[in-house]
């Protein structure tokens, strides 16, 4: 039955959209690389998106749990978000988003269709 709920448990994320100051994007990246280094039990992994051309951007980072999430958010972790925060150009949107879908490529997907 263990099994069985597992399957059942869902991962969560956390999203963040916002804008840095003009060319500010680099030195968040660094920032944001850092501050996920600092992250260990229930971390699932972390995308940071580039609107092309521009200073926009979107942060989803996917936790095993909100707990996990909030326990990694540790002395670390805030030392280097108070780093980042004068890069921003305007206080960023956060949310937490429950993962209720994920769908893989299937490994046929790769072949070409002649």
């Amino acid at each position: 039955m263990s099994d069985f709920q597992d399957f059942l448990k869902r991962q969560f994320t956390h999203v963040a959209i916002g804008e840095f100051k003009v060319g500010k994007f680099a030195e968040a990246r660094e920032l944001y690389q850092e501050a996920i280094a600092t992250y260990s039990n229930g971390f699932k992994g972390a995308y940071l998106l580039q609107e092309p051309g521009t200073d926009r951007g979107i942060s989803v980072i996917f936790w095993e749990s909100v707990e996990d999430m909030t326990e990694n958010q540790n002395e670390a972790y805030q030392a280097i978000m108070k780093k980042m925060l004068p890069l921003f150009a305007q206080t960023p949107i956060t949310a937490l988003y429950e993962v209720v879908c994920a769908i893989e490529p299937s490994p046929d997907a790769s072949r070409d269709i002649n």
